[in-house]
C-alpha cells in the first residue's frame, strides 16, 4: 500500500474512531480546562490556546509512542529473512486495518481488550499530570497534553500496533501523527459545531461507511496480486530502486 494511503488510513480511523472515544477525551479535556479562569473559560479565543497545547502534547506523545514501536519493529525483522519481514508486516498491517474498520463500524469492539495493557503504565503517568492542575499557561497545558496522551485507549493501541509494522521509526511516527491529527477536529469542536460534528458521526450509515472504506484498504493489502512477493521491498511495503 502506497504510503500516502497508509497516512490517510490513520487519519480517517483517528477522525471517525475519535466518536467512539468522544465521552471519555471530551471528559478529560473540559475537566482539564475547569481550573481555568471563568473569563478565559467563557471566551472560545482565550482558550483556544490551551486546547492547542493539551492537544498538541497529546498527539506528541501519540508520535513519539509511534516512532518507538516502528523502531522496535524494524529491529525485530532483521532477526528474519526480508521476505519473511515484508510478508507478516504486511499480513499485520492488512489485519490491523481490519480490525479498526470493525470497530469503527460497530462490528466489532474487541480493541477494547487493548485498555488492560496500558492500565498499568497509567498508573505511573497520571500522578505526574495531576501535578499540573490548574494549568497556568498554555506551556504548562502542554505538558498535561503529553501526560493525556497516555490514556489506555483501545483505539490508540491498535494504531500502535499498526506502528510497530510500518517498517522504521520515522514511519511510525507519520502514522501515529496523521491519526492524531485526524482526532483533532472532534476535542476542539465546541458548541454547535461539536453536537453536529457528533450527530453526524454517529449515524450508522456514516460510521459504517467509514469503516467499509477502512476494511477495504485492509483487504487491500492483505490480498493484492503480489503484495507479499516483491523481491525489492521492506516491511513497509517500501520500493526500493536497483
Amino acid at each position: 500500500m502506497p504510503t500516502e494511503i497508509s497516512w490517510l488510513t490513520a487519519f480517517l480511523a483517528g477522525l471517525l474512531g475519535s466518536v467512539h472515544c468522544l465521552g471519555m477525551c471530551g471528559g478529560i479535556s473540559g475537566a482539564l480546562t475547569l481550573g481555568l479562569p471563568e473569563p478565559v473559560r467563557r471566551s472560545y479565543v482565550r482558550l483556544l490556546p490551551y486546547l492547542l497545547a493539551y492537544n498538541s502534547g497529546r498527539i506528541a506523545s501519540y508520535t513519539v509512542a509511534g516512532a518507538f514501536l516502528g523502531l522496535v519493529g524494524n529491529q525485530m525483522a532483521h532477526v528474519v529473512t526480508p521476505h519473511v519481514a515484508l510478508t507478516a508486516g504486511r499480513i499485520l498491517s492488512g489485519l490491523f486495518m481490519l480490525a479498526l474498520g470493525l470497530y469503527i463500524a460497530g462490528w466489532w469492539t474487541g480493541l477494547m481488550g487493548l485498555e488492560k495493557f496500558g492500565a498499568k503504565l497509567w498508573r505511573h503517568m497520571e500522578p505526574l499530570g495531576r501535578g499540573l492542575l490548574p494549568p497556568k499557561g498554555p506551556l504548562q497545558a502542554l505538558g498535561l497534553g503529553l501526560v493525556w496522551g497516555w490514556l489506555p485507549c483501545g483505539l490508540v493501541y491498535s494504531a500502535l500496533a499498526w506502528s510497530l509494522v510500518s517498517g522504521s521509526a520515522l514511519e511510525g511516527a507519520r502514522i501515529m501523527l496523521a491519526f492524531g491529527l485526524g482526532t483533532l477536529p472532534m476535542l476542539l469542536a465546541m458548541g454547535t459545531a461539536a453536537r453536529w460534528f457528533k450527530q453526524v458521526t454517529r449515524m450508522q450509515r456514516v460510521r459504517q461507511a467509514a469503516g467499509v472504506v477502512i476494511l477495504f484498504f485492509g483487504l487491500y493489502m492483505l490480498f493484492a496480486p503480489g503484495a507479499h512477493n516483491h523481491p525489492n521491498a521492506d516491511v513497509s511495503g517500501h520500493i526500493h530502486a536497483h
